[in-house]
């Protein structure tokens, strides 16, 4: 496949690297280009002054359009078995997140009607959510259990997950988030089900293979920092990753326990003080994942962008994609909401959504950049007149083709 006649060629690197502070500005762009794919791959590009078409090859005609690499949403929800806009509506009239939560909502009710739902059509509702995401430009994806909260419940999420990795076009990494919240019949005794996520959960989880990380939500009513840094120690030993759903709705100490356990990646970030952001600073910190539609969603304080860039924080943005507070895996939203709400720069926000995205599921040496070698998955957009045309039109679907493993996805 030879794709032509491309306007901006965006994310063009022979060579990348995480990018922290300043560097996340840095967004290298093609002009007037072409692209060749070769095997499924990204082989080359070059000036279409120099354009030599092999007798063989496809040729798509981008006709001015522009090519950036697919986003990479490296936290949702997406396996769930129903919708919660009674709970939306809850909120409308007054009820805060917390209060959802403690009246037996919130994770909870997506944990029982998980639990009544058949794994074939849990399946089969999240295949359909992905293919919906491809179409919107997503082409790497983080999946997470969590709606379980019982032995049985949280392994069937997860066999789930494998499911979509085996079916996916695109590249899927799992998450056990068993630590999401407290099940009503523990909460006199949240230590009894901690243990059972520890001693029972986790040995299963290892002995089939079943997740790439371990997250905790590390939040006041959910998990303490001792408590996520314990449950995270044990993950590690089982050889997950972890990764932490910090700093919500409070300074929860989930920054703190990320740093402490080592992990790639610190999620949400609404409420931060100086200290958060000092040890965001750090060279051996977590990656800052953002997730603005759950702020949005939840009438919340957005996470301070400015300030982690400006302190040489390593950035991400994803979606959250889940039924109670951010039901939607449009990271097109995601990144214009970044710049409108967070006063992003849009080349900050496309990197934080691609090659930092990669990163944050280390999936870096696969996408997140136009490089040699790399999975052409490709976004081919309309005709735009530049690069931050993306997030300001926010209200447009500027998407003409996706292309995934180098073949349009239909």
């Amino acid at each position: 496949m030879l794709i032509t006649n491309i306007k901006f060629l965006v994310n063009v690197r022979d060579t990348f690297h995480k990018l922290r502070g300043a560097d996340l500005a840095v967004l290298p762009v093609v002009e007037d280009t072409w692209l060749r794919i070769k095997d499924g791959e990204i082989d080359s590009w070059g000036s279409m002054s120099t354009l030599h078409i092999v007798g063989h090859e496809e040729v798509y005609d981008a006709n001015g359009g522009t090519v950036l690499p697919t986003w990479c949403d490296s936290h949702t929800h997406i396996v769930f078995a129903a919708p919660r806009e009674s709970e939306f509506v809850d909120k409308i009239r007054g009820l805060s997140y917390a209060e959802i939560a403690a009246k037996g909502g919130g994770i909870l009710n997506s944990a029982r009607k998980l639990a009544a739902t058949d794994e074939e059509v849990l399946f089969e509702l999240a295949k359909q959510r992905i293919i919906n995401l491809i179409r919107l430009g997503t082409g790497a994806l983080e999946v997470k259990s969590g709606y379980g909260l019982r032995i049985d419940a949280e392994l069937k999420m997860l066999r789930v997950i494998r499911r979509l990795k085996e079916w996916s076009p695109i590249p899927i990494k799992a998450t056990f988030l068993g630590a999401h919240a407290i099940p009503m019949e523990y909460k006199d005794n949240r230590r009894k089900y901690i243990d059972m996520v520890i001693d029972e959960m986790l040995p299963l989880v290892s002995a089939e293979n079943l997740a790439d990380y371990i997250d905790v939500f590390c939040e006041q009513g959910f998990f303490s920092q001792s408590e996520t840094e314990e449950i995270c120690n044990a993950g590690i030993k089982h050889g997950l990753k972890a990764k932490i759903h910090a700093n919500q709705l409070n300074v929860s100490g989930g920054v703190q326990a990320g740093y402490n356990v080592g992990a790639v990646s610190v999620d949400h970030l609404e409420t931060m003080s100086d200290v958060e952001v000092e040890i965001l600073s750090r060279a051996d910190a977590p990656m800052a994942t953002l997730l603005p539609t759950a702020a949005y969603f939840l009438r919340m304080g957005f996470p301070p962008a400015r300030q982690l860039i400006e302190n040489n924080a390593a950035l991400v943005l994803a979606s959250d994609y889940n039924p109670g507070s951010s039901p939607s895996g449009n990271m097109n939203v995601v990144v214009s909401m970044s710049c409108i709400q967070m006063k992003m720069l849009p080349e900050e926000a496309i990197n934080a959504a691609t090659l930092n995205g990669a990163y944050a599921i280390e999936l870096e040496d696969e996408v997140g950049s136009i490089t040699p070698g790399k999975r052409a998955n490709l976004i081919i957009t309309q005709r735009i007149p530049s690069i931050a045309y993306i997030p300001y039109s926010f209200g447009e679907n500027l998407i003409d083709k996706v292309m995934i493993n180098g073949r349009f996805f239909e």
